[in-house]
């Protein structure tokens, strides 16, 4: 896939590794619309960044919002990538000192996570097929799950059901995209620092780092961003869930 003559859509773009990634396709002579909720620095990150970057206040969870997020990205011409980064985290356990998980602090980080992902998966992938076909494909979707869908920590009940979600909807995503000549790929990132990392109590990121092998040092988003890239331009990946976590493999933590 030529990214220079291609646009992408970046949700979470305002920061971490959506951020980095808006940056390397920009890099890369991509155009780039910035889908990050009103709050977030997605407006200020679009004027920083240049006329090739342009923002739109997106709630994922809202098919009118990621609607317009596509129409902005027809506008500026032809999106064949859209990269999954809005997310949010959760350390709560499943039975605490102040009774059971609230249930609908549960169904936020699912509604935000899982069901915000497919949410954009289906509507990029409509706007992908009106696309022309160029060396076989139309497009690529890239989703970002966690480590967390596999080994995930004490407090992670809901972040790790939203992950594992993301996951095992890539295969039958790919497989029910494959006709238009779209391809989904997941990442899984291991220990990055994100702003996600906020709402980690420093006792459980002392024991998650203690468990780093090699590099032995937390993921920088720009590592992200770059295989992010590489996904997009490697059309023989597809249906994979790649692990971005420098082989560690997180035990219990308490």
């Amino acid at each position: 896939m030529n990214i220079a003559e291609s646009v992408v859509l970046v949700t979470g773009g305002g920061s971490g590794l959506g951020l980095a990634a808006v940056k390397r396709f920009l890099g890369a002579g991509a155009q780039v619309v910035i889908a990050d909720l009103p709050s977030s620095r997605g407006e200020d990150v679009a004027t920083e960044l240049g006329e090739r970057v342009v923002f739109k206040a997106t709630d994922v969870t809202s098919e009118a919002q990621v609607s317009a997020a596509m129409d902005a990205g027809r506008e500026l011409g032809t999106l064949r990538v859209a990269v999954n980064c809005a997310g949010v985290s959760s350390a709560v356990k499943t039975v605490g000192k102040g009774g059971p998980f609230p249930l609908a602090d549960f169904n936020q980080v699912i509604q935000v996570n899982l069901v915000g992902t497919f949410n954009v998966l289906r509507l990029a992938a409509e706007c992908m097929s009106e696309a022309e076909e160029v060396d076989g494909e139309r497009g690529v979707i890239i989703n970002t799950a966690s480590i967390a869908a596999f080994d995930g920590q004490v407090g992670q009940t809901a972040y790790a059901a939203s992950k594992g979600g993301i996951v095992g909807m890539t295969l039958p995503a790919a497989r029910d995209l494959a006709p238009l000549r779209i391809r989904v790929v997941t990442i899984a990132p291991g220990l990055f620092r994100t702003p996600l990392l906020a709402d980690v109590p420093d006792r459980a990121l002392t024991a998650l780092g203690n468990q780093l092998a090699h590099p032995a040092r937390f993921g920088r988003p720009e590592e992200y961003a770059d295989l992010a890239l590489h996904v997009a331009e490697n059309a023989m990946l597809n249906a994979e869930t790649i692990r971005l976590d420098g082989a560690v493999r997180l035990g219990s933590s308490r």
